[in-house]
């Protein structure tokens, strides 16, 4: 099974490329300084890295909660999503706090965000046809 297999079946229940979680981990990571472990690094110092830790690690996920991940990211950066998405900020913040937990475990199998950017930008461009 291939990472957009994984990814569609895993995290989406699915292969609907037009998922809203899939559009807002695209928008968001493609638009974050970094990637993936510039994001993880924003959450770690956010308040969130007991969270990250267990995504990033092999054990059980933590939850996240939307006003966690709002707190974390700020109010631009969901401003930024939630206008280029056309969605509100409200819906931004609750479908990343149950998409990406899932998210982050599935591209850090080995528990490690090496690579794991690179991977998923090529993934969502092909879902996308970018």
């Amino acid at each position: 099974m291939g990472l957009l297999d994984q990814l569609a079946g895993e995290l989406l229940g699915g292969s609907d490329g037009a998922s809203p979680v899939l559009q807002i981990a695209q928008q968001l990571l493609q638009s974050h300084e970094g990637g993936l472990a510039g994001l993880l690094a924003q959450l770690n110092q956010g308040g969130l890295a007991d969270q990250v830790k267990s995504w990033v690690g092999t054990g059980a996920n933590l939850p996240v909660s939307a006003d966690q991940l709002s707190a974390a990211l700020g109010p631009a950066v969901i401003g930024k999503l939630a206008a280029a998405l056309g969605m509100d900020a409200g819906t931004v913040t609750n479908q990343l706090a149950q998409g990406l937990p899932q998210l982050v475990d599935t591209l850090t199998p080995g528990g490690s965000v090496e690579g794991a950017s690179d991977l998923l930008s090529q993934g969502l461009g092909s879902l996308f046809g970018r």
